[in-house]
C-alpha cells in the first residue's frame, strides 16, 4: 500500500512537473504596434491645429515618417521640455519631434536623430531696448526656457564671463517668451532665428540682437536604449525623404517666405485686419469657393491694401486690381464696386487653380495661382518648362521661385513662348501673401484660444452670480 502511494505521489508529481515545462514553453504573446506615438509641443514651426487641419515641420515630417512604418501617427503634446524628458525615458512616446537643437547634453542622455533643418540661436529684445551689442555687457538678465539648448549655451558662455546670469521659465513656451519681450514685460530671451522670423509677423516689435550659435542642426531624440531599429528606420527614411526634396520643401513652406520683414508693413496690415477687414470679411468668405477666404483676403490686401479705389499706372483697378479684360472675362461691371471686385478675383484665382496640371501637389498649388494671377498664366508655364530643362521639378513651388527671375534675362526668356517677365516680382509676391496668410490664421487662432478660455473661466457661484476671470491669453 505504502509502495503503491509512493507511486501514486510520484506519477502526479511528473505529471505536473510536464504541465509546467509545456506552460514555460509557450510563447509569450506580442500585440503588434498599430501607433507611433511623437512626444511634441505646440508651435508655429513644430506642431499645432487650425480650422484647415494639423500642421508644423515636425508634424508633417511625423506624418511621412508613420506612414513609412506602415503606422497610424498620434502626435502628444507636453507642455515643456523637461515632461518630453521624462515621457520618453517612461516609454510614453516612441520619440520626440519638437524642434530641439542637437546638443552634447542630449546626446549624454538619448539618441539623436539625423538634422532635419538648421538655426541660428539669436538674443531677442524689444525695439526701443538698447541694443545689446555684446551679450557679455547686458544690462539685464536673460531668460530662457528651462532644459532649451539655449541653457547650454549660456553656461558655455558664463565660462569667459562668470558675471553672465539668467532665469530659467518651467512654465512657459518659446512663443510665450517672445510674447512677453513684445510686451516690455522681459528685456531680453534668446530663440531659434526661425522662431523669431515667424513670431516678428505678429509681433512687430520684437528685434534680433547678436547670433550667439550659428547653423545648430535640429534632430529627433530617441530612447538610449532598446532603439537600434527604430533609428536604422528612421535614418533609412531620412535618406529616402532628402532624396525625394521632401526637407528642402518642407524648409521653403515653412521658413523661406518669412525671412524678409518689413517693421511698417507689419503694423499697418495688423491695424487694416481691425479697421478695414471687418467690411469684408463676409464677401471673402462668402465667394471664397474651394479657396481659405483668409489666402483670399491676403491676396487683396497684397493688390490693394484693401483700398476699393485702388489704381495703377498699368490701369489694373480696384479691391482685387482687375484688369479691364479680366474684369469682362469673370463678369465684374464694375471694378470699383469691392464686392464686385472680391467676387471676380475669387472667380479669377479659382480658374487659375483649375489650370494647374494634377502633378502640381495639393499643397503648392495656391503658390502656382498666385504668380499666374500676378504675371499671368502663360509666363509661369514658361519657368516650368524651364526648371524642366534645367532638371528641377516643374511642379514644385520651391524650384520654380528659383526659375522665374531668369525669366527677366535675356538670355533665358528668348527661349520661351511668351518671353520676359518680371519673375522676381512674382516671387516676392507669393511670399508676401504667404506671410499675410499666416498672420490671418494666428489671429483667428488666438481669438478661438481666447474664446475658448473665456468659456472655462465663466463660472456661477452659488447664488446664481457670474465671474469672469481674467481671459487674456497666455
Amino acid at each position: 500500500m505504502k509502495r503503491f502511494l509512493l507511486v501514486y505521489c510520484c506519477v502526479i508529481l511528473l505529471a505536473a512537473c510536464q504541465k509546467v515545462a509545456v506552460e514555460q514553453e509557450k510563447p509569450s504573446v506580442i500585440v503588434p504596434k498599430t501607433e507611433l506615438v511623437v512626444g511634441t509641443i505646440f508651435g508655429p514651426q513644430i506642431y499645432f491645429s487650425t480650422g484647415q487641419g494639423d500642421s508644423g515641420y515636425d508634424y508633417e515630417m511625423a506624418e511621412r515618417f508613420a506612414k513609412y512604418l506602415e503606422l497610424e501617427l498620434k502626435m502628444q503634446p507636453y507642455g515643456n521640455i523637461s515632461e518630453l524628458y521624462s515621457a520618453l525615458r517612461r516609454g510614453e512616446v516612441d520619440l520626440i519631434a519638437a524642434g530641439l537643437a542637437d546638443t552634447p547634453s542630449r546626446r549624454e542622455q538619448f539618441r539623436v536623430g539625423p538634422p532635419l533643418y538648421r538655426v541660428n540661436q539669436v538674443l531677442v529684445y524689444r525695439q526701443g531696448t538698447p541694443l545689446p551689442k555684446d551679450i557679455n555687457k547686458l544690462q539685464g538678465d536673460i531668460t530662457v526656457i528651462s532644459d532649451s539648448s539655449f541653457v547650454d549655451t549660456l553656461i558655455e558662455l558664463q565660462k569667459s564671463n562668470p558675471n553672465l546670469v539668467w532665469d530659467q521659465e518651467k512654465d512657459k513656451d518659446a512663443e510665450e517668451l517672445l510674447t512677453m519681450i513684445a510686451a516690455g514685460e522681459l528685456l531680453y530671451t534668446i530663440a531659434d532665428s526661425t522662431s523669431l522670423d515667424i513670431n516678428r509677423r505678429f509681433m512687430p516689435e520684437l528685434r534680433q540682437g547678436p547670433i550667439l550659435k550659428e547653423k545648430q542642426p535640429v534632430v529627433w531624440l530617441l530612447p538610449p536604449n532598446n532603439s537600434d531599429r527604430l533609428m536604422s528606420k528612421l535614418l533609412a527614411f531620412w535618406h529616402i525623404e532628402k532624396r525625394r526634396g521632401t526637407l528642402a520643401q518642407l524648409n521653403e513652406k515653412y521658413f523661406a517666405h518669412v525671412k524678409r520683414f518689413d517693421y511698417v508693413d507689419t503694423r499697418a496690415f495688423i491695424r487694416a485686419i481691425d479697421n478695414k477687414l471687418p467690411k469684408y470679411q463676409a464677401t471673402f468668405e462668402k465667394y471664397a469657393g474651394d479657396i481659405d477666404w483668409r489666402k483670399l483676403a491676403a491676396t487683396a490686401y497684397q493688390e490693394s491694401h484693401w483700398n476699393p479705389n485702388a489704381r495703377s499706372p498699368t490701369g489694373v483697378r480696384g479691391l482685387m486690381m482687375l484688369t479691364l479684360p479680366t474684369a469682362k472675362q469673370v463678369g465684374i461691371k464694375n471694378r470699383l464696386d469691392p464686392f464686385q471686385s472680391i467676387q471676380g478675383g475669387a472667380k479669377y484665382l479659382n480658374s487659375m487653380l483649375e489650370r494647374l496640371p494634377d502633378s502640381v501637389p495639393e499643397s503648392q498649388r495656391m503658390w502656382f495661382a498666385l504668380a499666374s494671377y500676378n504675371i499671368g498664366f502663360g509666363h509661369v508655364e514658361d519657368a516650368r518648362k524651364l526648371a524642366q530643362s534645367m532638371g528641377l521639378n516643374p511642379s514644385a513651388w520651391r524650384d520654380i521661385k528659383e526659375v522665374l527671375p531668369l525669366l527677366q534675362k535675356r538670355k533665358h526668356y528668348k527661349k520661351t513662348r511668351y518671353g520676359y517677365a518680371r519673375g522676381n516680382e512674382a516671387v516676392h509676391y507669393v511670399d508676401s501673401i504667404r506671410r499675410y496668410y499666416d498672420t490671418l490664421v494666428w489671429i483667428d487662432n488666438q481669438n478661438i484660444l481666447l474664446e475658448l478660455k473665456e468659456d472655462v473661466t465663466q463660472t456661477a457661484d452659488n447664488s446664481g452670480q457670474v465671474v469672469i476671470e481674467n481671459a487674456q491669453p497666455q
